[in-house]
């Protein structure tokens, strides 16, 4: 047992050294690796950060983390992994960090497509429960795992050996996924006739709908399910009504154009297709704790502190 203590301490020794290497500035820093992504940050966080999270697995090498989804915790560390299988509006915050053991983070981006090529060419299981669970769930960070998100990580610096290696790699880390105590939320959402996969496709039509009104009967015909059973499974795998997922949606966009392009509270707002001012101001106010135009100070401002500090 000691042994085998020993043997994960060393894995995640070497994950958290890859990662330092390919994450020369703080936040999110892209890799030779398609869909990986290295995460930096050097202190904890003050406040809640907000974003909508696209589907993929997170395994943390260094420090700790919170993600909210409405009223639920996640906590998690290198001894488990948080797996979004949907996009989901969530909060986060890194609980543990400092500029000697900076938080280290490994995400890479989920394709449900491939995920149901594992699970055809694994021939897992149909689920056994028709109830659509979760779409974000923590599991152990097994030493399976991350031997293959090491080999995965290791190819960043033999660039030769992406293109024919990374897949197979991928691939096993969808596997270790699917054959954890929670895979079947992942393997329900790449299955097409289930109701989460349903789910999962009215989001990407919500996404791509989200400025314009949200009429959920209409929604749930494009998926072909009854209102009311759309709503309960909407419910179960977001943890929200699909008109509080398509408000946060909004307003996430609202906040992407005020940060990112300079607008003004007023044009974001009408935008993302708020007819009154006042409105936007309170559900702002209400998801990201302030007013549109000091939530933006404060982020701007802390932005400018990192980058001088």
């Amino acid at each position: 047992m000691q042994v085998a203590i020993a043997d994960t301490k060393q894995r995640v020794q070497e994950l958290s050294q890859l990662l330092l290497a390919w994450s020369p500035r703080e936040g999110v820093n892209s890799t030779p690796l398609p869909g990986v992504q290295a995460i930096r940050v050097s202190k904890p966080g003050d406040e809640m950060t907000h974003t909508v999270h696209q589907p993929a697995v997170c395994v943390i090498a260094q420090g700790a983390k919170r993600v909210m989804l409405q009223a639920q915790a996640f906590e998690y560390d290198p001894s488990r992994v948080l797996v979004f299988t949907v996009d989901l509006p969530v909060s986060a915050q890194v609980t543990h960090a400092s500029l000697a053991e900076p938080y280290l983070c490994f995400r890479l981006d989920i394709d449900p497509l491939q995920v149901a090529d594992v699970v055809v060419q694994a021939r897992m299981p149909r689920p056994q429960s028709q109830k659509t669970q979760c779409g974000l769930f923590l599991t152990s960070a097994t030493d399976e795992l991350l031997d293959a998100v090491l080999r995965l990580m290791r190819l960043a610096d033999r660039p030769d050996e992406v293109a024919p290696l990374a897949p197979l790699f991928v691939r096993e880390i969808l596997f270790r996924l699917l054959q954890s105590p929670e895979g079947q939320r992942l393997a329900s959402v790449a299955s097409g006739d289930s109701h989460a996969s349903r789910i999962a496709r009215a989001i990407e039509w919500m996404k791509v709908h989200r400025l314009e009104p949200l009429r959920v009967d209409e929604v749930a015909r494009q998926v072909h399910m009854s209102p009311s059973s759309f709503h309960l499974r909407f419910r179960e795998l977001t943890s929200m009504s699909p008109l509080q997922y398509h408000k946060q949606l909004r307003l996430q966009e609202a906040r992407r154009l005020m940060l990112a392009e300079g607008t003004d509270a007023a044009t974001a707002s009408h935008r993302v297709g708020y007819q009154s001012a006042s409105q936007f101001s309170r559900e702002y106010r209400r998801q990201f704790g302030s007013s549109p135009a000091r939530d933006i100070q404060q982020v701007l401002s802390l932005v400018r502190g990192e980058a001088t500090g």
